[in-house]
């Protein structure tokens, strides 16, 4: 009998790598893996000769590669997952990156910041994929079930303290105006670059509990800003994944009212632009059932909105008034001072906004008009991208009611606002005007608002 051919192992150059980068010695690194272990209740007896032989290639069993990433990533500041380190033996998150709802919260580190990583380097099967309606709710159920997580302070990385946090909100602040004045395609690099680059270290640092929820809560804000510009830049797919890690993130900040929030303004919207009128009217009663109690009017009357959009798609106009006039009431009961800053700008005319489209979707065009006039009055000239498909839905409510001229005029002002944006959603809102406006092409008035987009096109 022919002897079986051996198969050599290949060396670990990552783990290589990776220890030169922490300036570690083997036995240096042996013994942080150890204590990472201890902390974790592990019994783990490396010394320098194991070190040696996963650097020539042989894998640890059971929890130890997860051990020895958390200890290399300490010593450099950073999250560093197993697939870094070159022990992920085939079972890489590959395309489930960022699609889970991770049960503890080292694992949610690790996943968002992999999520951040493969982002970055731009992988196919991120921006590619498409999205899958169970990817959107099963997380939801996951949220409702899971309990706040019991601790998530830290030890052993740099010091991160309330100054780090306030830096998270500022520059989420800025550069959620930035977006708002001229779309996601300009900004989105800057937001993933730092999400990697310098909020990754800050997860992987040392900090108390009182200041990990709030880099937690911190952190879920911007990450849930990075999944709106992936819908703003076309990647649905990628966006359900920021959806979900951000959802994860808020839970571990313990602020079960933002992860509604998530729910509804992100995951639930999502649905809406994919056309999957179920899971929208699914998310936003999930939200409103997983934060019962833990928010202000104002949030309410946000999650009552997005339930209302499910209706509309659905064709249910009597379920869509109900939760509508929901919406209506609570917000009149709305304490502004009361808000926190994420739902702060949710006020009269974002719900009418929202209201629009239902009417649209229902074929309610008189009522569609009044509402889309009712949102633009409201959105102040900063608000260009919101203005821009305001206009649109108001032209598209038009084009129902056969006011062609008018509705070509309105349009033409969204085109305006929209050439100096980089915005899918407005390009899409601008495409769905134009086939609306098909009937009616022979007329004059919409001749010359093709001719002239044409050339506008043509010349951007």
């Amino acid at each position: 009998m022919a002897a079986r051919p051996l198969v050599a192992r290949q060396p670990n150059e990552r783990l290589q790598a990776l220890i030169q980068e922490a300036g570690c010695s083997n036995a240096g690194l042996a013994r942080r893996v150890n204590m990472c272990g201890a902390e974790h209740g592990l019994d783990l007896r490396y010394d320098k000769t194991s070190v040696a032989r996963w650097l020539r290639g042989q894998q640890p069993r059971g929890r130890a590669p997860g051990m020895i990433a958390e200890a290399i990533g300490r010593k450099l500041g950073r999250t560093v997952t197993i697939d870094e380190i070159g022990m992920a033996n085939g079972k890489n998150l590959a395309t489930g990156v960022g699609l889970h709802f991770a049960p503890t919260v080292l694992g949610a580190i690790e996943q968002v910041c992999e999520l951040w990583r493969s982002d970055i380097g731009r992988r196919d099967f991120l921006s590619g994929s498409t999205v899958a309606s169970s990817a959107l709710v099963e997380p939801s159920r996951d949220w409702l079930i899971t309990r706040v997580d019991g601790q998530v302070a830290r030890s052993g990385g740099p010091r991160v303290g309330p100054s780090d946090v306030e830096a998270v909100k500022a520059t989420t602040a800025a550069l959620k105006d930035l977006d708002h004045r001229f779309g996601s395609g300009h900004v989105r690099p800057v937001v993933v670059h730092y999400l990697n680059s310098v909020v990754s270290g800050l997860l992987a640092g040392s900090y108390r509990e009182s200041t990990g929820r709030q880099l937690f809560a911190a952190v879920a804000r911007l990450t849930e800003l990075a999944g709106y510009m992936a819908v703003d830049t076309g990647q649905p797919g990628l966006a359900q994944r920021y959806y979900i890690q951000a959802l994860r993130l808020a839970q571990a900040a313990g602020d079960r009212a933002y992860g509604g929030y998530v729910l509804a303004a992100g995951m639930s919207h999502l649905a809406a632009s994919l056309g999957n009128p179920r899971e929208i009217a699914q998310l936003a009663r999930a939200a409103q059932e997983g934060a019962r109690g833990q928010v202000t009017p104002t949030a309410q009357a946000m999650f009552y909105a997005a339930e209302a959009r499910g209706h509309a798609l659905l064709g249910d106009a009597r379920a869509c008034a109900t939760v509508a006039g929901q919406a209506i009431e609570a917000l009149g009961r709305s304490e502004p001072d009361e808000d926190p800053d994420w739902i702060a700008h949710f006020n009269q005319a974002y719900l009418a906004d929202e209201l629009a489209h239902c009417h649209r979707d229902l074929v309610q065009p008189q009522q569609a008009v009044r509402r889309a006039e009712e949102a633009l009055a409201g959105h102040g000239p900063n608000k260009v991208r919101r203005r821009a498909i305001g206009l649109l839905v108001l032209a598209q409510a038009q084009v129902q009611q056969r006011e062609v001229e008018q509705a070509c005029h309105n349009g033409a002002q969204a085109v305006e606002l929209l050439s100096g944006l980089r915005s899918n959603r407005g390009a899409e809102y601008l495409d769905d005007f134009r086939h609306r406006l098909e009937p009616y092409a022979q007329e004059a008035v919409v001749r010359e608002f093709s001719a002239r987009l044409e050339e506008q096109q043509a010349a951007a």
